[in-house]
């Protein structure tokens, strides 16, 4: 199976043209040559008219093309019909998508009066009890026949009033029924949306596009790598627009990583026809970082074209030809094999080894006096120091040209080529060769005359970095985009933690807030961290509503949930354990809950120990 034509080479997938609205007014066109189309979601009760069309109108004010709302009753559905009735009487056309999660009623009221719905099928018409049951072949086709039932009205309405629909899988929250038989994998997320594609085009209505959601970006990456190629194997005509996003990313800067490695990794091997970053901060921030990443996309890959490679980076055509198709297995993750070397006095790499994070000497200057013995972020190698060899993959390697598998080797600097098509392009030719060498990855590999605005190096370093180790290649990691030093040095921990190679600090899984939610996110995910962020390797998932916990908490330790106005729920990974606690005394009984489970430490005695 292929999800890129190419691992090396820029070709956009083209997928069918689908249409959110009428484009001849303000609707969206997506998918086929169009531009990527940017969304958000607005924040406020859906049965709040007049604060919708506000966050509606705020949101298209910075370039908001698609806005989505939540349905999650039949009452708040009817109500959409006067939320766009007062945005078309101002004047805005812009589509509006309803999120419906459980309730195939409200689904079927949305969609007379919105361009789009969105359905999950994990629990649009499916059982989710986290039931542990065998199905039968027959129990399992008798199940798929009562989706059928239940889905094909919307199929048909949608069909009729020409509305689009997205299918929404989100990884942890798929039926009993997927995962007993698959697995919470990507896999199981995959068939999961197939089997509803398959309804509308049993209906030939082909007016859809997928998503493939997580909060882990790994996850994420493999589960829209997978999709494509499944679609490919199903026929050229199921080539439907992708929807690209890392669900429950968080805030500030962890959020912004996280997205960039899973949405813009996916970009840079040409997918995705519509994206959206879901942070924990208001929603036109989302939009900023949308329009920030987007615009780094074709500076971080090459032409679309073999000879404007080969013109511009002096690649031979039979250095291409020769290189394995994937040098990395694009469907399950697995860290390249190496032997495990000295890095520097203090650190090995390689092997079973952490990636580590090394620095130039110049930021090693700058932070060395600023380091203490108990601190997590510290440089790990020094470039200038290292027993480095740099290579240029743009031309064949041979077997000389590398001593023993134990040399850390990299890409050197001023080849012309993007740092994820050098560095895959390195890590075929070692392969070729038989070798195993550690690899030092770079965030880049020339620099430009002035310094990059330190939001745009975050987003650079992220997607260059972040895409490689989601690909298992990478030992060592060198971020030089960054001018500022500290600021450097704490984004490569950063872009390990979010990769998932490494825990320096607590992580928090934040879902970004909808009509659904029952608690207000940015307050309370502040409140959390203020009390828990010394906990190094805890992951900690604040979630609005029911909807996104348990299940789309996924692989969190603990959980803060709203399971009704003013109260909260707690859960240690997906099983609930206290109920409807006062809002007021739930990040104190968090705590007794993560003390409870052997996973808290005091922050001074933490401290303390670390200095021995």
């Amino acid at each position: 199976m292929r999800y890129c034509d190419s691992p090396y080479l820029f070709h956009r997938r083209i997928s069918r043209e689908i249409t959110i609205g009428d484009p001849t007014r303000g609707g969206v066109r997506m998918g086929a040559h169009h531009p990527v189309v940017r969304q958000s979601m607005l924040t406020c009760d859906t049965m709040d008219t007049a604060e919708c069309v506000k966050q509606t109108l705020e949101l298209v004010a910075v370039g908001c093309q698609i806005v989505r709302i939540t349905a999650p009753t039949v009452k708040d559905a009817a109500n959409l019909k006067n939320i766009v009735a007062e945005l078309r009487a101002r004047g805005s056309l812009v589509p509006i998508v309803a999120d419906i999660h459980f309730k195939p009623d409200a689904a079927m009221e949305a969609a007379n009066w919105v361009e789009m719905v969105r359905i999950n099928p994990g629990n649009y018409a499916d059982s989710k009890k986290f039931a542990i049951k065998e199905y039968s072949d027959d129990a399992y086709t008798a199940e798929l026949g009562r989706i059928e039932e239940k889905f094909t009205p919307l199929v048909l309405k949608l069909k009729e009033l020409k509305r689009a629909l997205r299918i929404g899988t989100n990884h942890g929250s798929l039926s009993d029924r997927i995962m007993n038989r698959y697995g919470d994998t990507p896999l199981g997320m995959v068939e999961s949306a197939l089997e509803f594609a398959r309804i509308c085009r049993k209906h030939d209505f082909h007016n859809f596009k997928f998503s493939m959601k997580s909060s882990n970006p790994k996850v994420m990456i493999e589960c829209y790598r997978l999709l494509t190629a499944r679609l490919a194997q199903e026929g050229p005509d199921w080539n439907y627009p992708l929807h690209l996003g890392v669900t429950e990313a968080g805030e500030g800067e962890d959020g912004r990583i996280k997205s960039a490695i899973g949405i813009g990794s996916l970009l840079c091997d040409g997918l995705g026809d519509t994206i959206r970053v879901s942070l924990t901060e208001d929603s036109p921030r989302e939009i900023e970082v949308c329009n920030d990443l987007l615009a780094q996309i074709p500076s971080l890959t090459v032409g679309d074209d073999v000879r404007s490679l080969t013109s511009t980076s002096g690649i031979s055509q039979s250095l291409l030809t020769s290189a394995p198709t994937f040098p990395f297995d694009p469907f399950h993750f697995e860290r390249r094999a190496t032997p495990e070397i000295e890095l520097s006095e203090s650190a090995k790499c390689g092997g079973e080894q952490t990636v580590r994070v090394v620095v130039t000497r110049a930021t090693f200057d700058k932070v060395a006096p600023k380091i203490r013995p108990k601190d997590d972020v510290k440089p790990e190698g020094i470039y200038e120091d290292l027993n480095l060899l740099e290579l240029d993959p743009t031309q064949p390697l041979r077997i000389e040209d590398i001593n023993c598998d134990t040399q850390l080797v990299t890409v050197k600097d001023g080849v012309n080529l993007p740092p994820i098509t050098a560095f895959r392009l390195l890590v075929a030719q070692l392969n070729r060769l038989g070798r195993h060498n550690p690899v030092l990855l770079k965030d880049c590999l020339s620099f430009g005359p002035s310094a990059l605005e330190p939001k745009i190096a975050l987003l650079r370093a992220a997607v260059n970095i972040g895409s490689l180790l989601a690909d298992g290649i990478g030992d060592a990691i060198l971020v030089r985009g960054e001018s500022g030093a500290g600021m450097s040095l704490r984004l490569a921990y950063n872009i390990l933690q979010a990769a998932g190679c490494r825990s320096f600090k607590t992580d928090y899984v934040a879902c970004p807030s909808c009509g659904r939610t029952l608690f207000n996110l940015q307050t309370v995910t502040a409140r959390i961290k203020t009390r828990t962020e010394h906990l190094k390797g805890v992951k900690i998932a604040i979630m609005g509503c029911i909807v996104n916990g348990p299940g789309e908490m996924a692989d969190a330790d603990f959980g803060y949930v709203g399971g009704a106005p003013g109260k909260i729920n707690l859960y240690v990974g997906k099983t609930p354990i206290k109920f409807n606690i006062p809002e007021a005394d739930a990040v104190d009984r968090l705590v007794d809950l993560i003390r409870e489970h052997g996973k808290w430490v005091e922050p001074e005695a933490q401290e303390a120990s670390a200095t021995h």
